[in-house]
């Protein structure tokens, strides 16, 4: 049963119409920090698979192509498929109670990833992760949101997103700390199993939120008419466009700069492990707190902001990922790594901050679950794809060179997501108006 949130002392009277009575700040910046850890494992482990992908391919003997399949479109098919559903049932009902579901049933397939014995048995274990993991980001935009008033709701956006910063951090230093000594398979055990106490952990403190009352019930309307009233919303749709985008470039480079490292500058799996703590954890993070917070400043002189910095950012972050990929100089590249990261990051917190402020709240769930759609079965099932099925096309000529050109290929359409941003802003005042009517 869900326990209401009660309105901090001295608030007034919660009216009877749409708006609940909100948590206290502490309590809410608990929940935040909540959501924050779970997030980092979260991510953990879905990305510590990118780290051992030499390894992997060397014992396995499988292609670049596989690998690209294993990373991307096996855990993206079912955790896209089944985001939906899970995002249905989290507009329903009890949020956190699917959260610690999910977190537990992700922490176990992860431990069972380690102990694989062939390519088919690692596939079957990432699709597991993959429908543990798909109940938890729509349902954490939407308590967030929740919790969270739309003037703050960028930054608070931006500081869950920066979980997953922080998850690369932990999942490739210590990943990498952990198979240094006991293999590659460890990992995967020690860091999913972790993951069962954090689950019981939230489910035991994170309390369920009054619901904001609506004239028109969920139960009214099919999925389907949900994902098409989203849709019609241009600002929505342009926004989604933009997000498998930056999705693609996101997870494409994620999953074979591990590669570009060892094959490109020689580095051991230790050093491959810092680089990428350095710069996908400690300069992504940056870059998402301080974003979320400059957008939520400017937001309140121009709400187009939220539309327009993802954009310029975009654009700014190219350059460096491109002297990053062809500096040969390895204290140079990792500066630029750093840097380059922390740019391309920036687009995360206003982009989900505008999809759940665009989406009226009985639909925040689902809005979530159609970003996570596009981001995932675009983004990171066709980017690690394609640049693996790149590096066995160029490897002929190139050889280890290979991943270099094919990155610089995935760090394409992160920029191109610019144009989408500026389309998204052209409607966002009329459809965040729609949104606040409905």
């Amino acid at each position: 049963m869900s326990i209401p949130v009660t309105p901090p002392e001295g608030a007034a009277p919660a009216p009877e119409s749409p708006a609940p009575a909100r948590a206290s700040l502490g309590y809410s910046r608990y929940v935040l920090g909540a959501l924050f850890v779970v997030y980092i494992f979260n991510f953990l482990d879905r990305q510590l698979l990118s780290l051992f992908v030499p390894q992997i391919a060397e014992e396995l003997q499988v292609s670049d192509t596989m690998m690209g399949l294993l990373t991307g479109l096996a855990f993206a098919a079912m955790y896209t498929l089944a985001g939906f559903p899970l995002a249905r049932w989290a507009d329903r009902r009890s949020r956190t109670r699917l959260i610690t579901i999910s977190m537990i049933v992700w922490s176990g397939m992860t431990a069972i990833t380690g102990r694989a014995v062939s390519f088919s048995h690692l596939m079957l274990a990432r699709i597991g992760v993959g429908v543990g993991e798909a109940g938890f980001t729509p349902a954490a935009h939407s308590l967030i949101s929740d919790y969270f008033p739309t003037e703050r709701r960028a930054s608070a956006l931006a500081i869950f997103s920066a979980g997953a910063s922080v998850g690369t951090i932990l999942g490739f230093v210590g990943g990498a700390r952990i198979a240094e000594a006991y293999g590659w398979r460890m990992p995967f055990l020690v860091l999913g199993l972790a993951g069962v106490p954090i689950a019981l952990l939230f489910w035991a403190t994170v309390r369920e939120p009054l619901r904001e009352v609506h004239a028109r019930s969920t139960t009214e309307q099919s999925p389907l008419q949900v994902v098409r009233e989203l849709m019609s919303r241009r600002a929505f749709f342009f926004l989604a466009i933009s997000a498998s985008m930056h999705g693609f470039s996101s997870y494409g480079s994620s999953s074979w700069t591990s590669a570009f490292l060892v094959r490109v500058h020689g580095l051991e799996i230790m050093q491959v492990g810092i680089v990428l703590g350095l710069g996908s954890g400690i300069g992504a993070s940056i870059g998402q707190i301080v974003a979320g917070r400059v957008a939520d400043r400017l937001a309140r002189r121009d709400v187009r902001w939220l539309m327009w910095q993802p954009a310029i950012t975009s654009i700014l972050s190219l350059p460096f990922v491109l002297a990053f990929l062809f500096s040969w100089d390895f204290t140079s590249a990792l500066w630029l790594y750093i840097v380059a990261a922390a740019i391309s990051s920036a687009w995360t917190g206003p982009t989900y901050a505008t999809a759940q402020s665009v989406a009226p709240p009985h639909m925040r769930a689902l809005a979530a679950a159609i970003l996570v759609f596009m981001l995932n079965l675009i983004g990171l099932g066709l980017g690690p794809l394609i640049v693996g099925g790149l590096n066995d096309l160029l490897a002929p000529a190139l050889g280890d060179q290979a991943v270099k050109y094919s990155l610089m290929f995935a760090a394409v359409p992160h920029s191109l997501a610019a144009i989408f941003n500026v389309l998204a802003a052209r409607t966002l005042k009329e459809d965040l108006k729609s949104a606040a009517e409905a």
